[in-house]
């Protein structure tokens, strides 16, 4: 029975009985884990650090939370383990971010779709962002896609990954709003966003699809120009100036979420009291400024809400990845 599979990784009736009390916001007094699946120091590092890190300081957790790493397959092994070893874990949680949503598009996770796990929530975003040069001649994204359309093999469009990477997303969706195949892009693959700034930078490429959070002080030195926000509305404070691509007719949006899965098998307590403690969490004044100083913008969405959102980021990206040949 689930109830007893909670009892023997040692959650009892406090995790599934006074977690939901109050909104979510008792101490959990047993044992977490956070998986992410990488080596240290990555996003998923992150996304982990900023669970344990925000739970522990507002005391919504009352022993440290483990951050374990699994790196492989670009979060394929740590999908399969869960699938195949820890299923009805209560106190796991794995990180994600749309880089999974991406993969699982394109079939890199092995037998495993979306479905597979249950989606907890997500905490911070970061957005993408189409750059150029301070002195290249495009000043709206409207002048640079026009001119894509006439020509687009002419520029050069890079970032941190390879085609069917999240970078090249945003630049093959961003050409298919205006109405040119993303198989005719040129596209020069970095092994990073640090690399591929550069190389923007060098007029060795003439756009960059980075993102917002990387950009500040390249926007303070006044060396870029944001053409577009791949968000759903203008961010504040030093990106307040910079349109979105929806304001400009084209409905482009590359929302870099972090967030978390469970083990398709937690039952249904656990799952909404992990739901109750992260979405108390995002409430929190001390996690706000926690958030920030990482580099990432409010997002809250938790439980049926995100796990509809990720299934439809996954189905959305394995269209535009069978139209252009991707998809496995």
């Amino acid at each position: 029975m689930k109830i007893n599979k909670a009892f023997r990784h040692g959650s009892g009736l406090a995790l599934l009985g006074g977690l939901l009390l109050a909104g979510g916001a008792q101490a959990q007094s047993d044992s977490t884990e956070c998986i992410a699946p990488a080596k240290p120091g990555g996003g998923y590092d992150l996304t982990c650090r900023l669970a344990a890190n925000g739970l522990q300081e507002t005391g919504l957790i009352d022993r440290p939370m483990v951050v374990s790493y699994m790196p492989g397959g670009i979060g394929a092994v740590a999908y399969n383990h869960v699938n195949g070893v820890r299923q009805d874990d209560p106190n796991l949680i794995v990180a994600a971010s749309t880089g999974a949503a991406v993969n699982l598009a394109l079939g890199k996770f092995g037998q495993y779709d979306a479905d597979e796990v249950r989606w907890v929530g997500a905490l911070g975003v970061d957005y993408g962002a189409i750059v150029v040069n301070a002195d290249a001649p495009w000043q709206s994204l409207d002048e640079l896609m026009d001119e894509l359309r006439d020509a687009p093999g002419e520029i050069a469009f890079g970032a941190g990954g390879t085609v069917g990477s999240q970078d090249w997303m945003k630049a093959a969706l961003t050409a298919k709003a205006a109405d040119v195949s993303p198989q005719s892009l040129r596209y020069v693959a970095f092994e990073g966003g640090g690399e591929a700034l550069a190389a923007l930078l060098g007029n060795h490429i003439q756009v960059f699809t980075g993102d917002l959070s990387e950009l500040k002080s390249q926007l303070e030195s006044g060396k870029v120009r944001v053409l577009a926000a791949l968000s759903e509305e203008r961010m504040d404070g030093p990106y307040a100036e910079i349109p979105t691509a929806a304001e400009q007719g084209y409905d482009v949006q590359w929302p870099i979420w972090r967030g978390y899965y469970m083990g398709p098998d937690v039952d249904d307590a656990a799952y909404q009291a992990w739901v109750e403690r992260l979405a108390a969490l995002a409430e929190e004044p001390a996690f706000a400024e926690l958030r920030e100083a990482r580099g990432l913008f409010p997002m809250s969405r938790f439980g049926d809400d995100f796990d509809g959102y990720v299934k439809q980021q996954v189905a959305e990206f394995k269209s535009l990845a069978e139209e252009v040949g991707l998809a496995q």
